[in-house]
């Protein structure tokens, strides 16, 4: 199934502690690039996640956004350090007795409170296997909901394609039938050059007119670009049937030959109306191109 690299996955989870979205965003890329924001004490879930969706996304640029929400629990732990308060304290203490303070309130708790690091915040520390759980829960929803949606376009963008196969395949039977008409007028064309230059003077060997048209059919001659291009266009069409799950390298590449046949024939004919159908047909080849640079 071709699938489009275009698309947006949304997944959600909560345990009634804590509610985790996983937003996944992807647009066209050569290549598969992963990036994942999230925040920082969910780190250790990072690769995990990235590793998931390259199975799951095998080309994009893949941007995933984890959001985690606590429901009236704080994220934190306090921690009192008693050994820096200890510290703290004899070195007032030191202070008081060397330069003979004798304040009212001296040393106080509010005082050893207040100094740096006696009490600190410090993240609370929770099962990392619990939370990888959590995480991954929502990854997948939103993961299946992406592929869903890229399989959902790729469709789309199927039709769009397979319909302009048709096309070309149409304007290629046109040509097809056009190209043995081309060598007969040039020999008829050729005689009548020859007898307006010699005004009826001398007779033209009629061998000689056949000679000159055989020589413009072998340089003119498209059969073998015609071949290829039917060759193209059938493989084109072969790939939508195809189980591979990335094709989007292949078709690209075919569109680029489809496309060199089609200028070798437009080259080649030296025929007006020729030219207008290949017109024509590179433009349909293009739009296709277009397509193509968005699917898997």
């Amino acid at each position: 199934m071709v699938k489009s690299m275009t698309g947006y996955g949304r997944g959600e989870y909560t345990d009634g502690k804590k509610s985790i979205t996983v937003e996944i965003k992807a647009v066209n890329h050569r290549y598969c690039d992963v990036y994942v924001k999230m925040p920082r004490r969910y780190s250790f879930a990072e690769e995990r996640i990235k590793g998931d969706v390259r199975d799951a996304l095998k080309r994009g640029k893949i941007e995933v956004l984890v959001t985690v929400d606590n429901f009236g629990e704080s994220e934190n732990d306090i921690r009192l350090n008693e050994d820096v308060a200890e510290k703290y304290y004899r070195a007032l203490k030191s202070l008081e007795e060397k330069f003979g303070f004798t304040g009212e309130k001296g040393i106080t708790l509010e005082m050893l409170a207040g100094m740096p690091d006696v009490i600190k915040a410090v993240p609370a520390k929770e099962d990392e296997e619990e939370l990888m759980h959590a995480l991954l829960v929502p990854t997948e929803i939103a993961l299946q909901n992406i592929i869903n949606m890229r399989a959902t376009e790729g469709e789309r963008l199927a039709k769009d394609i397979l319909m302009r196969a048709d096309l070309i395949e149409e304007i290629k039977d046109k040509i097809k039938a056009r190209a043995p008409e081309i060598s007969k007028e040039y020999a008829d064309k050729f005689r009548e050059r020859v007898n307006e230059i010699l005004d009826g003077k001398l007779e033209i060997p009629e061998e000689r007119v056949m000679v000159e048209a055989a020589v413009f059919a072998d340089k003119a001659n498209i059969t073998e670009e015609l071949v290829r291009l039917e060759s193209h266009i059938q493989q084109l069409r072969d790939f939508f049937d195809s189980e591979e799950e990335t094709v989007g390298k292949k078709m690209d590449f075919l569109i680029q030959e489809m496309n060199r046949e089609a200028n070798t024939i437009g080259s080649k004919s030296n025929d007006t109306e020729i030219t207008g159908w290949m017109l024509d047909l590179k433009a349909e080849i293009e739009k296709i191109r277009e397509q193509v640079q968005n699917i898997e």
